[in-house]
């Protein structure tokens, strides 16, 4: 056994001539412990905050979606477009036109998003899942096109989920100057009827501004032939996502760009890694101060040793052996306070998911969620542990070396 670590091991856990030292020395442990903890914890919280967002957004945004870099519609037609319609890793394939229309309900008008969709659109996502009412989702028959609305949006013009009187949707015509004698020929207007239903994403960004219906009403409102804003796919069952998209950004060339879930929702999910680094910057800030209590317990156990240290120079020990122990024992207390820390933070997560004891507050329902969600990531507590030992470490490196020559003096 390495002989500066063996007494490190002793001194840490033996009684001390001054009972003061083992406070000391327990409080540092439950400092570096505490701080440790606390990384769980809040790391843990984040990452469940991230996955029920993603959660969300699987309800609503396809596995892959394929768009022009220059633009913001091309031909539906190309050649390249085709031959990914018949790649094996696909299994449903649908063209999407999205452009921003007003909207009108009685005396309320707002701006609302237009998506138009193909038929199979219930297969490429689980739009089902999110869809409230009496009605379902359909988006035409042969006589009327319908408009499945966010629920906010239909909040906002107050129509209800099923309502009788038509959306009125107004879009400019293209390639049209307005006329300023008469400025309602400058626009194409259609209706949109309920089908008794509406989805609820519980982001803002969808419940708040977009209508989903045909893609047949979407081009002749925005009188468009053949051309389509995106390109949605759903790949089968076992495919690799990122296989797949690395083989159709290869089959598409640069021209076009090839999202997946997270890239299509790039700024959320980048606000949230920003808050995560926030937060795991100040806990480590607050870890750094909870090590000052470590340097303390060193600075008292040395004086505490003196004539320990005294017998070791007796026996030839030089005073870089004597100081590699007093490096071992900060190092056991950073080691053993990160161990309990992160024993403790995950035993905390898993009382959370499964018993929900730290509600958001409000009233049951106020929220998406009644409990705060938790999720711990193996890289994470990885990525803390070495945190707690690098601070831990490096904190004890130069006071050891400064004390053990001033406090130590033959």
């Amino acid at each position: 056994m390495n002989f500066p670590f063996y007494i490190a091991k002793r001194y840490l856990f033996s009684k001390k001539k001054h009972n003061a030292i083992n406070i000391i020395s327990g409080v540092s442990v439950c400092g570096v412990a505490l701080a440790t903890l606390a990384l769980v914890c809040t790391l843990s919280v984040f990452n469940g905050f991230q996955d029920m967002v993603a959660s969300f957004f699987t309800a609503f945004d396809p596995e892959l979606k394929i768009t022009v870099t220059e633009g913001k519609v091309f031909d539906s037609k190309n050649k390249n477009i085709q031959q990914l319609r018949a790649m094996p890793e696909v299994a449903v394939f649908t063209e999407t036109l999205e452009e921003s229309a007003m909207v009108q309900y009685k005396d309320r008008q707002v701006m609302a998003v237009i998506k138009g969709v193909q038929d199979n659109f219930e297969e490429l996502t689980s739009i089902g899942s999110i869809l409230y009412g009496t009605g379902e989702f359909v988006l035409h028959d042969s006589i009327v096109d319908y408009g499945v609305m966010g629920v906010e949006l239909v909040s906002n013009l107050g129509t209800g989920i099923q309502f009788v009187d038509p959306l009125q949707v107004y879009a400019p015509k293209r390639n049209m100057k307005v006329n300023m004698a008469n400025p309602a020929s400058s626009f194409n207007m259609e209706y949109l009827y309920s089908p008794g239903a509406v989805f609820v994403v519980n982001q803002q960004k969808y419940d708040g501004h977009y209508i989903l219906t045909s893609l047949a009403f979407a081009r002749k409102l925005f009188d468009y032939d053949s051309e389509v804003s995106a390109i949605e796919l759903k790949l089968k069952p076992g495919v690799d996502v990122s296989s797949a998209k690395k083989k159709i950004e290869r089959l598409l060339g640069e021209r076009f760009r090839v999202q997946d879930r997270y890239e299509q929702q790039a700024d959320v999910f980048r606000i949230m890694e920003i808050e995560k680094l926030i937060s795991y910057l100040f806990l480590t800030f607050i870890l750094m101060i909870a090590c000052f209590n470590v340097i303390g317990s060193l600075s008292m156990l040395i004086l505490d040793k003196k004539e320990d240290v005294q017998t070791l120079r007796s026996l030839g020990a030089d005073d870089q052996l004597i100081g590699r122990i007093f490096l071992f024992e900060g190092r056991l207390i950073s080691a053993f306070g990160a161990f309990v820390g992160i024993i403790l933070g995950l035993g905390l997560c898993y009382i959370q998911q499964r018993f929900g004891l730290i509600s958001l507050g409000g009233a049951s329902g106020s929220f998406v969620i009644d409990a705060y969600p938790v999720s711990v990531h193996a890289t994470d507590v990885i990525l803390i542990f070495f945190t707690v030992i690098t601070v831990g470490f490096l904190s004890v490196w130069y006071p050891v070396r400064y004390l053990s020559k001033r406090l130590l003096k033959k």
